[in-house]
C-alpha cells in the first residue's frame, strides 16, 4: 500500500536556514499558474484499440508524467519504467490515467474560478484521453505510449494486472475528473456532457459490479471490523471517487450515483480511528488491510465527506470529518508537519504536495481556514528544508522533501497537478494568511526502544511487516524488565508504548512506571488476524497516567516476552510556530490557559467550534481541541 510512483530521494541538497519567500503582496493576487502544467502536455492521435473510443476525432490531450531537472534549471519530460529507444517505449509508458484525470480536474477548476476558455478547452482535451483509456467494461488502462499505444500491463507492474481487469486508484481518480467535468460541461457543452455521463455511468456500474457488491460486508483486521466495500480496500482511493460523485449527484446525477456515494461515504467515514488522547487521534484510516498505516498520500477522506455531506444533506458525515481536520491534524503539523507516513510512528518523514494538498483541501472544506494557513505555508519555505516548494513565477511544485531535509527539485504531474490544486483553492480562499519563516515544533517524540537498558534488540529480515513499519528496523525483546532515559519537558506528556499485539490466549503484560509513579499497564494483545497481512498489530497504545513534567526515565517491566518498537511522548499541550503565528493542540483532560507571545487568540473545541477569543497572554486550550494566535 505504499506509493509505487512517488519518491524524493537523489534531489538537490537543501539549504538549512530558512530562505527569504516572497509572495502577492495583495490577496487579489494569484498564487496559481498553470505554465509548468501546460509545459507537460502533449497531443497524440491514439491508433485503433479494440474497444476503445472517444468523443469526436483527432488528437486528445495528455500528460507527460515525470519532468527531471537538468544541470541548466531547464526541465526534461519522461515517462515511467525502463526507455527503449529504438521503439521509442517506456516499460510503463509516457502517460497514465492518474495523471490525466487529475489534471483534468486542475483545468475545470481554473476554469470554474477565472472562466478561461484555454483551461476549459485543455480539460476537455485531457478528458477525451482518459475516456479513451477507458475500456467497455467500465475499467481504465493506466498507461499509454508516447504515440497514443495502449499498454495494459506495464513493467514494473502495478496491479491490477491487467491494469484494466479490476477496481483501481486510476478507476477512482477517473469517477473523479468524469464528475467534475460533467457538472462543468452540462452548462457549456451539453453534447459533450452526455458522452461525459454515459462514461460515468459505464464507471459507476464497474464499481457497483466489483466494489459494492460487498456493502454491508466487513473484513476482520486483527479483531476490528472494517468496511469491505472502498476500492481497492482503501479509504484514500475511495475518497478521490466520492470527490467526483458528489460533483455529479449536485449536478443532478442518477439514481444509480447518490446510491453509490452514499455508500462510499459511510464506509470513508466507518474508517475514524482513535481519540483525542489515543493514536492515531481521530484519523481517517486510508488503507481497510491495516489498522497500524496511516499515509498522508492521497489522504482526502475528510474533504471527500465535506463535499459528500452537503451533496447528500448528511451531517454526520461533516462530524467525521472534523474529527480528522481537528483532531489529528493539528497533532501532525505539532510533530513536524506534513509527513508522509505514520507506520505507526511517524518515520516517513518524506513530505510531498499530494499529501500535504490533501490535509489543505481537509481543512478548507470545513471551514478551518486558520489551520489551513500552517499547512499552506509548507508550500512557501515554512518546512523541514527552509525552501519554497513552489515557485508562483513558473508555476512549479518540487517532487518533495525528504527527512533530513534534502528537496527533491524534479516536478513531475503528480506534484504539479497538486501544488496547482493548493494554489486555486488558496486564491479562492484569499482570508487564509499567508505564513512564512522557519518553523519550530514542539510535538510527539519518538524514543527508539532498543536505547534503552535491558532486553535483546531483533532485527527482522525486512522493517515492513506486510501492514505497518518497525520504526528503527528492529524492536526490543523484553521479557525482564527495561529502562530508558527521555528528554526533560516542563510539561505532562502521554506515553505511548508502540507494541507488537498478538492473537493468543497468554499474552505479554507490561507495567511502566517512572520513579515512584505508576504509569499503566498493558497486555499486548488483539483480534484474529483477518485479512492482515501479517500476524498481530503494531499500535501505540496509550498509558493511562501520564509522564509527570520534568521525569527523564521511564521503565518497563514485562510478564512474558514483550515486542516494543518505541516510546512515542505527546506533549499534553503540544505546538507549531511560524513566524508569530503560533498553533496549540491540546490532549489534556482539563483547560489549560497559556501565555503565548501574540496579540489575538482562537479556541477551537474538539468538533472544531470556535468556543472563545481572548489575547494572547491568556490564550485558553480546551481538552481534545486546538488554539490559533496570531501576531
Amino acid at each position: 500500500m505504499k506509493p509505487t510512483r512517488r519518491t524524493v530521494i537523489g534531489g538537490a541538497l537543501a539549504v538549512a536556514a530558512a530562505s527569504t519567500v516572497t509572495l502577492p503582496a495583495l490577496a487579489s493576487s494569484r498564487l496559481s499558474n498553470l505554465a509548468h502544467l501546460d509545459f507537460l502536455r502533449a497531443s497524440v492521435t491514439p491508433p485503433a484499440a479494440p474497444g476503445h473510443t472517444t468523443f469526436g476525432s483527432g488528437p486528445v490531450g495528455v500528460l507527460w508524467t515525470y519532468a527531471d531537472r537538468q544541470a541548466d534549471g531547464s526541465y526534461k519530460r519522461i515517462g515511467g519504467g525502463t526507455y527503449d529507444a529504438a521503439t521509442n517505449t517506456y516499460g510503463q509508458g509516457a502517460y497514465n490515467a492518474d495523471d490525466i484525470a487529475r489534471a483534468a480536474v486542475v483545468y475545470l477548476r481554473h476554469w470554474k474560478q477565472f472562466h478561461s476558455d484555454a483551461s476549459l478547452e485543455t480539460a476537455r482535451g485531457l478528458l477525451r484521453s482518459l475516456t479513451f483509456l477507458q475500456s467497455p467494461n467500465g475499467n481504465v488502462v493506466l498507461w499509454m505510449q508516447p504515440d497514443g499505444t495502449l499498454n495494459p500491463s506495464a513493467d514494473p507492474v502495478e496491479l491490477p494486472d491487467p491494469s484494466d481487469s479490476g477496481p483501481s486508484y486510476w478507476l477512482a481518480r477517473t469517477v473523479w475528473a468524469l464528475g467534475e467535468g460533467y457538472a462543468v460541461f452540462r452548462t457549456t457543452d451539453r453534447g459533450f456532457a452526455r458522452f461525459l455521463r454515459d462514461r460515468l455511468e459505464l464507471a459507476i456500474a464497474a464499481l457497483e459490479r466489483q466494489v459494492l457488491v460487498r456493502y454491508g460486508q466487513y473484513n476482520v483486521v486483527d479483531g476490528r471490523r472494517l468496511p469491505a466495500w472502498l476500492i481497492v480496500n482503501g479509504a484514500d482511493a475511495t475518497s478521490e471517487a466520492v470527490l467526483g460523485l458528489s460533483a455529479y449527484v449536485e449536478a443532478g446525477g442518477s439514481a444509480s450515483a447518490r446510491r453509490a456515494l452514499t455508500r462510499f461515504a459511510e464506509g470513508i467515514a466507518a474508517m475514524a480511528a482513535g481519540s483525542t488522547r489515543e493514536w492515531p487521534f481521530r484519523a481517517l484510516m486510508p488503507w481497510g488491510e491495516s489498522i497500524s498505516d496511516w499515509h498522508a498520500w492521497g489522504a482526502q477522506m475528510p474533504s471527500a465527506l465535506a463535499v459528500a455531506a452537503q451533496a447528500l444533506d448528511a451531517p454526520e458525515l461533516r462530524a467525521a470529518a472534523m474529527g480528522d481536520t481537528a483532531g489529528f491534524t493539528p497533532l501532525l503539523m505539532t510533530a513536524g508537519g506534513p509527513d508522509n507516513g505514520w507506520l505507526p510512528t511517524p518515520i516517513d518523514r518524506t513530505q510531498i504536495a499530494y499529501g500535504v494538498d490533501a490535509r489543505l483541501q481537509g481543512l478548507l472544506s470545513v471551514g478551518l481556514k486558520q489551520v489551513a494557513a500552517f499547512v499552506a505555508a509548507w508550500y512557501f519555505g515554512a518546512n523541514r528544508a527552509g525552501q519554497p516548494m513552489y515557485d508562483a513565477t513558473t508555476g512549479r511544485t518540487y517532487d518533495g522533501i525528504s527527512g533530513d531535509g534534502t528537496i527533491n527539485r524534479n516536478s513531475g504531474a503528480e506534484s504539479s497537478i497538486h501544488g496547482q490544486l493548493s494554489m486555486l483553492a488558496l486564491d479562492a480562499h484569499p482570508d487564509v494568511a499567508r505564513l512564512t519563516g522557519t518553523p519550530s515544533y514542539d510535538g510527539l517524540q519518538i524514543v527508539e526502544a532498543e536505547s534503552g537498558t535491558g532486553g535483546q534488540v531483533v532485527t527482522p529480515p525486512s522493517a515492513w511487516t506486510g501492514e505497518s513499519q518497525w520504526s528503527n528496523g528492529s524492536y526490543l525483546s523484553l521479557d525482564g524488565t527495561a529502562t530508558w532515559t527521555v528528554p526533560a519537558s516542563s510539561q505532562q506528556r502521554l506515553v505511548l508504548p508502540v507494541v507488537n499485539l498478538v492473537d493468543t490466549p497468554t499474552p505479554a503484560r507490561t507495567t511502566w512506571t517512572s520513579g515512584v509513579r505508576t504509569l499503566g499497564t498493558l497486555t499486548h494483545v488483539c483480534g484474529p488476524q483477518g485479512i492482515s497481512a501479517a500476524p498481530g498489530a503494531l499500535l501505540p497504545l496509550t498509558l493511562a497516567n501520564p509522564l509527570p513534567a520534568g521525569a527523564t526515565t521511564v521503565t518497563a517491566k514485562a510478564q512474558g516476552t514483550a515486542q516494543l518498537d518505541a516510546l512515542l511522548l505527546l506533549p499534553t499541550v503540544s505546538s507549531l510556530r511560524i513566524g508569530d503565528a503560533v498553533l496549540l493542540a491540546s490532549v489534556d483532560t482539563h483547560a489549560r490557559v497559556m501565555s503565548v507571545p501574540g496579540k489575538r487568540s482562537y479556541t477551537y473545541d474538539a468538533s472544531g467550534r470556535l468556543v472563545a477569543r481572548g489575547n494572547a497572554s491568556r490564550a485558553l486550550v480546551v481538552p481534545g481541541g486546538f488554539t490559533v494566535v496570531l501576531g
